[in-house]
């Protein structure tokens, strides 16, 4: 896949399978960044009755991913190696929308490295992550 697919994944909706299952979607992207939005609800929420880590988790995952995604050739392929996530503010039920992007700090033939960042409606930050993907060659 490359920017141009990535492109065109948005314009045909942007909802990649796991984003059908959690409800967020590919909302922007260009050279070396993309960018997942959605808005968390009650079926995402933890036993404490705040939205579980796992979602803030994915949506960032996601976006690195993606990010890397666009700088890839036709003939190449990613997959994660490592996400470090840490969250820095509770995301609840009236939080609203969210917006998670990646942006790719170095990418070589065999590893990328990317950093994202989880805001909500006013920019503040809810998380972050960094990530180690592994660049295959298909």
């Amino acid at each position: 896949m490359t920017l141009a697919k990535v492109q065109g994944l948005i314009a045909t909706g942007g909802r990649p399978p796991i984003g059908e299952t959690l409800g967020f979607q590919l909302v922007d992207a260009g050279e070396g960044w993309a960018a997942f939005e959605g808005v968390p609800g009650p079926e995402h929420f933890n036993p404490m009755g705040f939205v579980h880590g796992g979602y803030a988790a994915t949506l960032l995952d996601s976006a690195c991913g993606i990010a890397v995604v666009t700088k890839l050739a036709d003939d190449q392929a990613m997959t994660t190696l490592e996400l470090k996530t840490s969250y820095l503010k509770a995301i609840t039920g009236t939080t609203g929308k969210v917006r998670a992007e990646g942006h790719v700090i170095s990418i070589g033939r065999r590893v990328a490295y990317v950093e994202a960042k989880l805001t909500d409606a006013d920019g503040r930050i809810l998380a972050t992550a960094t990530s180690t993907l592994l660049v295959i060659q298909q």
